[in-house]
């Protein structure tokens, strides 16, 4: 149990844990270090602390305690320490000594008790077609009990809690985050859970079937070169179908590929080897992409590429196989992109990454 939680909250706040266990357990929802979950009680929040997986709720202290009214008044005066959220730590409940998740902010700013913030794909694959106004309206109608609104993009962070909490006084039960992922609340992590299954429901997406990666292939495209073959399975199905190279290849669509992966995925031409491609790239002093993509066959990954790089890898196939064929998506620009690999707290959240890639 974390330090500081009353002896009556405890049933509560171990169920918030085994619920945020869940949710970073469940590849459709969340992937490696992304997303966050919080709880509130007295004037404290405790909230995912930042680079930490929520996979690992149960056996790990990732929880950081911050307060919430100051944070929040930081919030909406435009103080710059609400970004990072480092000044509202109760440092001496802070066993483990992380600093709290980038978007601790909008977590204090809306007043639910619990808030569970993922990148479910089925979300991220409505959330940036050209029509998703009109399709996530017509897919929230299937759950009328909850209220629920989208938000436009907006780098993770303070930009984005701001337009949060702009819907934080109505309560709402349901925030779609637009080329970014989902928020649902509640008063209890039961009632959250429940929403979580309702909304799991309105929003599924049938994926586009593929074939199964040629391994043998991979791994002799890959001969004399710094790339392998994705270990898992699902990571290919971006490479297993020409619409899924298409939509992977032709922009960004969601903040965490760009921080993990790079802006830019390779494509092979057929038969061509790793080796070959690599050395053209660096021949006209261009970067080598950490994630190449040879059609019709499968993923190579670069062999640098940390645990979290490479769980994005699948999150890829899982979002650009449930977008329809011959659909043009909304990107995320180059100036957004730029935003996202040159923000101080998205390169503090890949170091730890690299730290535990390292350890493990």
């Amino acid at each position: 149990m974390a330090l500081g939680i009353r002896a009556q909250d405890t049933e509560e706040f171990d169920a918030f844990i085994e619920l945020s266990r869940e949710i970073g357990s469940d590849i459709l929802k969340t992937q490696g270090a992304g997303g966050n979950t919080s709880w509130k009680r007295d004037g404290l929040m405790w909230v995912k602390a930042s680079g930490t997986w929520l996979a690992h709720a149960c056996e790990r202290d990732i929880m950081v305690p911050v307060r919430v009214d100051p944070l929040v008044a930081a919030l909406r005066d435009h103080d710059p320490r609400a970004e990072k959220a480092v000044d509202f730590i109760v440092d001496d409940l802070n066993s483990s000594g992380l600093r709290p998740s980038i978007e601790t902010s909008f977590h204090a700013a809306l007043p639910q008790a619990v808030v569970a913030h993922y990148h479910c794909v089925n979300t991220i694959a409505l959330s940036v077609l050209q029509d998703r106004d009109a399709v996530i309206a017509g897919r929230m109608a299937r759950v009328p009990d909850l209220t629920w609104a989208t938000i436009p993009y907006r780098r993770p962070g303070t930009p984005l809690a701001h337009e949060i909490d702009r819907f934080a006084a109505s309560r709402p039960d349901v925030l779609i985050l637009y080329n970014h992922g989902i928020l649902v609340t509640g008063d209890t992590a039961e009632q959250v859970r429940q929403r979580i299954r309702l909304i799991t429901e309105a929003l599924a997406v049938p994926e586009r079937g593929t074939d199964a990666a040629d391994f043998d292939g991979l791994t002799a495209l890959a001969e004399g070169s710094d790339f392998h073959p994705a270990e898992d399975a699902g990571s290919h199905k971006t490479a297993l179908s020409l619409d899924n190279v298409a939509i992977a290849t032709s922009g960004s669509l969601y903040p965490d590929h760009v921080v993990f992966l790079g802006a830019e995925i390779g494509v092979l031409a057929e038969g061509q080897a790793v080796r070959d491609y690599v050395a053209g790239r660096r021949s006209q002093g261009s970067a080598v992409p950490k994630m190449l993509l040879a059609p019709g066959q499968g993923v190579l990954l670069a062999n640098e590429l940390t645990a979290g790089g490479r769980v994005m890898a699948r999150c890829l196939a899982e979002v650009v196989g449930r977008i329809p064929d011959a659909v043009s998506p909304v990107y995320l620009n180059a100036a957004q992109e730029y935003e996202l690999t040159h923000w101080e707290a998205e390169q503090y959240r890949q170091a730890l990454d690299r730290k535990a890639s390292q350890r493990a």
